[in-house]
């Protein structure tokens, strides 16, 4: 059943990142557009948790820093150098990604400043080999308006994209650096969105404009929207990594049931005066035991740490989300410690091997009451103990309701998952390898590339004879793509808007990977369909094989036998077939050769 979300006291704002289109990376003359397989060198780092410009560490570096993991690097021939390794200072910032960036702020009618200042925002996840990533204001006090309703756009960034991860283990994560520092564009908005309703809305208006502006990179993983999102008695949350927007709605609505659950348990829990204890040492409890879990641990010298939950009881179990429970979400702390996990009193011990007479014993070392519940972590000494102290801080913060943290989209349960701290501004500090750019020797050219949605509309609504289909190619992902074929080749609109909504869809829905076949690829079968070489159907058995070269397009045209039939010789094969009846004709000549001829040139030749 829907929330009101009024009578909640809903705030939710977003951050929608879009990564450009540009020929060169943000500070270096890398190619920003491919994925480089020519890897040529791997390197490893660990990173740490440094002052920020304020002189504190931050709470969110600081927690991925606890977790003592090693990074590897693959850098590529063409699209990775020493810049992206932070073995180089960075050269000029790429005026072609300012420009692009600069047109958007102007299209949402933001002030722009005098002088572009590059600033560094500590990251230490790994995602950025040097432990920081570059970022810059470009906009500041804009808006857009959105089913009647003005929403403020505070603040455009243009910053360096993240490194595109390989592998994640407790112990290391791998990266590769082909997109790291491809420019981005952060858009945020204020947090006035009334519902998980009107933040898809928004969400679609951004991405669409930043679609018109022509420099918005297309396929899967290109543009991320994060949400922030708390309601009253809650706390901020930030949603991280929203690419389907379908269920952007569903998702903030089980976020609100979660945080409304847990406003539930911190009350209860403050009625009950519930306390969590100290981590204790209890291994000697389960010398002998013969639960798997716990004996493989002991055996081996590890420990197993305990934690008295005071008036806890039958809570750690209860669920706040679909298939999430308090108990999920205190082992999403002890697991950054790398653990397996927890196991909790509202569990079913027998499940796990668990006696009876262990429960006793366990219970007398942690001197548990009747009301009380317990958390136990099995691991080596050191791990076990890491874990157990980051278990009873989260425990600690259900008695204070909801914990400000960042999270991301859990799509099988249509909800959230806990990821790390909530950040702050303590991670930001001056890059002072990067000159100030001035912004108004480019403003008349950005001016005059301002984005216009209503004239967008009717230049579609012009050119495609399905006004359906029109409003569809407006708000698809596509529409960047079928803009660029319709003004470089002589392909029909209509067919070109078919071909990007319906085949794209249908192609990816069987596996094929749409997004990783190059634009200039498309284009040239564009072309060949335009100047009559091959059929509209042919284009879709074209694609199926993902070309990726000129070369390849030849070859599966040749192989499948795709070479359209046209003119005199479509004539000559219609005349193959006798003087049968039009409708049977029709059919027949389809049936057999659908990918060579065109069905309404057959159409009229048999008519």
């Amino acid at each position: 059943m829907p929330h009101d979300y009024r009578k909640l006291g809903f705030v939710c704002g977003l951050e929608i990142h879009q990564r450009l289109a540009t020929k060169e990376k943000l500070f270096c003359g890398c190619d920003a557009s491919i994925s480089d397989d020519r890897k040529v060198l791997t390197i490893t780092r660990m990173q740490r948790a440094v002052a920020g410009e304020l002189g504190k560490i931050d709470a969110s570096t600081a927690f991925e820093s606890r977790k003592g993991r090693h990074f590897i690097y693959n850098l590529f021939k063409r699209s990775s150098c020493l810049v992206d390794s932070d073995e180089e200072p960075p050269h000029s910032l790429n005026l072609e990604a300012l420009e692009a960036a600069l047109t958007v702020s102007a299209s949402l009618n933001a002030g722009v400043p005098d002088e572009i200042e590059v600033m560094r925002k500590s990251v230490v996840d790994g995602s950025d080999p040097g432990a920081f990533q570059r970022t810059m204001l470009i906009g500041f006090n804009g808006s857009i308006d959105v089913d009647s309703k003005r929403i403020p756009v505070p603040s455009v960034f243009l910053e360096e994209e993240s490194g595109g991860i390989v592998s994640n283990t407790q112990e290391s994560v791998e990266y590769n650096l082909d997109r790291f520092a491809v420019p981005l564009i952060e858009i945020d908005t204020d947090p006035v969105i009334e519902s998980p309703e009107q933040a898809k809305s928004v969400a679609l208006k951004i991405g669409l404009m930043l679609r018109l502006t022509g420099k918005a990179q297309r396929g899967i993983g290109s543009i991320r929207q994060d949400v922030n999102v708390s309601i009253r008695g809650g706390a901020r949350v930030e949603i991280k990594g929203f690419q389907d927007l379908d269920v952007m709605d569903k998702i903030i609505e089980s976020e609100v049931t979660r945080q409304l659950s847990l406003v539930r348990i911190r009350d209860e829990l403050r009625s009950r005066n519930a306390k969590v204890g100290k981590p204790t040492d209890v291994t000697h409890v389960f010398k002998d035991t013969k639960a798997h879990i716990l004996a493989q641990q002991v055996a081996s010298g590890g420990a197993v740490i305990g934690i008295r939950l005071q008036g806890f009881k039958g809570l750690v179990g209860r669920e706040i989300s679909t298939d999430v429970r308090l108990g999920t979400e205190i082992s999403s702390y002890a697991k950054m410690a790398g653990v397996k996990g927890i196991i909790h009193g509202d569990e079913d011990m027998e499940s796990y091997g668990i006696t009876g007479d262990e429960l006793v014993r366990l219970s007398k070392a942690l001197e548990l009451g009747s009301n009380d519940a317990f958390i136990i972590v099995a691991e080596t000494r050191a791990r076990a103990e890491l874990a157990a102290g980051l278990a009873a801080q989260r425990a600690e913060m259900a008695i204070e309701g909801v914990p400000a943290e960042t999270r991301a989209v859990d799509t099988r349960r249509l909800g959230t998952r806990f990821l790390r701290p909530m950040p702050g501004g303590s991670r930001m500090y001056p890059e002072t390898d990067v000159l100030p750019v001035p912004t108004k020797p480019l403003m008349k050219k950005v001016q005059s590339g301002r984005v216009d949605i209503d004239v967008a509309r009717k230049q579609l609504h012009d050119q495609i004879e399905n006004p359906q289909l029109a409003e569809q190619m407006l708000w698809s992902r596509e529409l960047q793509l079928y803009r660029t074929v319709v003004s470089r080749t002589k392909a029909n609109p209509t067919a070109v808007a078919s071909i990007l909504l319906d085949k794209f869809r249908e192609l990816g829905r069987g596996g094929t990977r749409i997004e990783a076949i190059p634009t200039d690829i498309i284009l040239h079968i564009f072309s060949l369909y335009s100047r009559g070489e091959i059929t509209k159907a042919g284009i879709g058995e074209i694609l199926s094989v993902e070309p990726h070269d000129n070369e390849a397009v030849k070859t599966v045209i040749r192989e499948k036998k795709l070479e359209r039939i046209s003119g005199k010789d479509l004539k000559k094969l219609v005349q193959g077939y006798g003087d049968g009846d039009k409708k049977s004709l029709m059919r027949e000549i389809m049936l057999k050769h659908k990918y060579n001829v065109d069905g309404e040139e057959l159409s009229m030749l048999i008519k």
